[in-house]
Formats: structure tokens, C-alpha cells, sequence
């Protein structure tokens, strides 16, 4: 999605930063990640650095890129184990651009996607880095959300249930039909849904993508980024949404599977390992994993599907134009239910 800054709108963000006494002077931006929702810019002055999060430009589906929404969960976060960065301003849409957006601070290390950097790839740290992953679910989803002023963040009631039809919604016809190739895996995930597991802070995009490692040995997660779609719900969406974006040697990569093939990579441990790590953390019960790892990837399969539907009008993001895309997510959502594949 495209936006830049204006010399206006930097100069009014420069004006804002002024007055937290974040940064000062003349301002640079540059657009940083590779995610194609809110969008995230390194802003510096020449000595200081924040990162600034906008939402993209409209029009934007109803209740999606609730960047302020996103802040307030970051914030609440602040003081337990689950390491995020600070946010240090708000400012409503018209205080500084015509969208609402967030300060928070930078947080030195690496985003690791493809490669894992020179300094941690021994294999040593690369175990360390999947089971921090692990490690930091369980200890996100033992944060009293309660206590932290969350409870209006979601509904865990009913929540498994709920969330297939309110996805399936949005791709579906006027009469409830989803889109062909879909039918099967539907009819699997409505006929299996389990109880919910329990209720916590999901964060609903977690992958090694979406976290800042610290610069050096031990390997370890000194930030958790992205939490525009966190919401109060059943935690092994979590756990499935991390297996499934995981890479494993000899199966097609999904498109969220493209962005972590550094778990390829010698030393990084087996799935299995991985959720096994979170059951001996969180005494949680994995009984039905694969009903919310194929759940996860057919979620995906849906939201490619909506955004493929966009990127065909002017205002839609190219990156989901390709079927492809969609029919890979399918494919592996039918894998991890023992179903057939898609026909091409």
C-alpha cells in the first residue's frame, strides 16, 4: 500500500514530537516491515529515533486498522513478561495527519524472515529463538487481561464458533455460499469446532516475522510487533497460527510461510517440538491443534480471498491480486485436515 509523507504533514509530526519532547528539528521517514495492513515508519531528527504507525490510506473495511485500538493493547502489556515496545504518543485523526496514529519507541535488533543474522546462527540460538517464540505465547496468554483493563478487547464466549462464521462472511454470497473451493474445508472446520481451550490475549498474527530479536547471543524476542488484530479470545488460534505460518522442509510455502524460511535453517526445532514446549509451559491441552491449525490457514485462505476481491478496484493492494495466493493457503488448510487438495 502506498503512502508518503508530505513536507506538511512532516513538518506537523515534527511539531507533535516537539511537544512530547520526543524529537526535534527537521524529520525524516522511511517506511520499514513488510506487512500490507497499518503501515510503520522510522522517523529521526538526525539523533533520535521513534517509529510512527498509521493506518493505510482509505477506504479501509469497517473496524479493521484500529491503530488507537492497538496502542491502548500495547499499553496494557507494559509490565509483564511479554516484551512490546513503549508507546510514547497518540494523536487523533486531524492533530497531526487525517488518520489517527501512534509513538512508540524503537527497539534495537533484528527482524528475522528469510535469514537468520551472522550473530545468532549457531544452532544453539536458533533453538533459542523458536522456543522463545513459544515461551512468549504461553506468557501473553497467562496476562490477566481483566486486571488490565481489557474486557471490552473481546468476546471469549462462543468464540471458536463465532469467529468461522464471522470470517466466512466476508467472502461468502448474498445466500451464505462460499466461494468455490472452499465448501469442503468448510463443512470440515463447522463439524469439528471444539470447546474453547480458555480465554486470553490473542495476539492473532504471531510468527517470527512479527518480532524484534535482540542483537546478540542468547537467542531471544525483544519485542512483539503488529497487534492491530489482537482480541480477547480462545489462545490456540495463537499456537496454530504460529504452526502454520512455520515452514517445514518439503511442503509448499504458503505465502505467510515465505516470510520465516530461516526456520529451515539447521537447529531450528520441528513443530512438534515447538508445541510441545507451550504444552509444558502452559499445562494447556493440544488434543485439537490440528483443528486450529487448519482453522488458521483457511482464515488466511479467506482474508486473501477479500483482499484478491480489492486489489481488482483502484483502491486494493496488488500484492493480493495473484489466485495463487489463496489457493495455497487452501491446499494447506485441506493438509492439515487430511483432506484432498484444491484442483488448479
Amino acid at each position: 500500500m502506498t503512502w508518503h509523507w508530505s513536507p506538511q504533514q512532516l513538518l506537523a509530526l515534527e511539531g507533535f514530537l516537539g511537544d512530547l519532547g520526543l524529537c526535534h528539528g527537521p524529520l525524516t521517514a522511511r517506511r520499514i516491515g513488510d506487512g500490507h495492513s497499518n503501515l510503520t515508519f522510522l522517523v529521526e531528527d538526525g539523533q533520535r529515533q521513534v517509529v510512527v504507525r498509521r493506518p493505510p490510506p482509505p477506504p479501509t473495511p469497517s473496524g479493521a486498522h484500529d491503530v488507537l485500538r492497538e496502542a491502548t493493547l500495547m499499553s496494557a502489556l507494559r509490565g509483564t513478561a511479554v516484551p512490546v515496545p513503549d508507546i510514547l504518543g497518540i494523536a487523533q485523526p486531524g492533530e497531526v495527519i487525517d488518520a489517527p496514529l501512534f509513538v512508540m519507541s524503537r527497539v534495537a535488533g533484528p527482524v528475522v524472515t528469510t535469514r537468520t543474522p551472522d550473530p545468532l546462527r549457531n544452532v544453539d540460538d536458533r533453538r533459542s529463538i523458536a522456543y522463545s517464540l513459544a515461551d512468549t505465547l504461553a506468557e501473553l496468554h497467562a496476562v490477566d487481561w481483566r486486571a488490565r483493563g481489557l474486557e471490552r478487547f473481546g468476546r471469549p464466549d462462543g468464540f471458536n464458533k463465532r469467529h468461522l462464521q464471522r470470517m466466512a462472511t466476508l467472502v461468502a454470497d448474498e445466500d451464505g455460499t462460499p466461494p468455490e473451493g472452499f465448501e469442503e474445508i468448510d463443512g470440515w472446520l463447522a463439524s469439528n469446532v471444539p470447546p474453547e481451550s480458555g480465554a486470553s490475549i490473542v495476539h492473532n498474527d504471531f510468527r517470527l516475522g512479527n518480532v524484534i530479536l535482540a542483537p546478540d547471543s542468547p537467542g531471544r524476542i525483544a519485542a512483539v510487533l503488529d497487534w492491530e488484530l489482537a482480541t480477547i479470545g480462545d489462545p490456540l488460534f495463537d499456537v496454530g497460527y504460529l504452526l502454520a505460518s512455520y515452514p517445514v522442509e518439503g511442503e509448499e510455502l504458503t505465502p505467510t510461510g515465505v516470510m520465516g524460511t530461516a526456520v529451515l535453517e539447521q537447529g531450528y526445532p520441528t513443530r512438534e517440538e515447538i508445541a510441545q514446549r507451550y504444552a509444558s509451559a502452559t499445562g494447556r491441552d493440544l488434543s485439537n491443534l490440528r483443528w486450529y491449525t487448519t482453522a488458521v490457514l483457511w482464515k488466511l485462505a479467506v482474508l486473501y480471498e477479500y483482499s484478491r476481491r480489492r486489489a481488482a478496484g483502484a483502491d486494493g493492494d496488488r500484492y493480493y491480486a495473484d489466485p495463487a495466493h489463496v489457493r495455497s493457503f487452501l491446499d494447506a488448510s485441506r493438509a492439515a485436515a487430511g483432506l484432498t487438495r484444491t484442483r488448479d
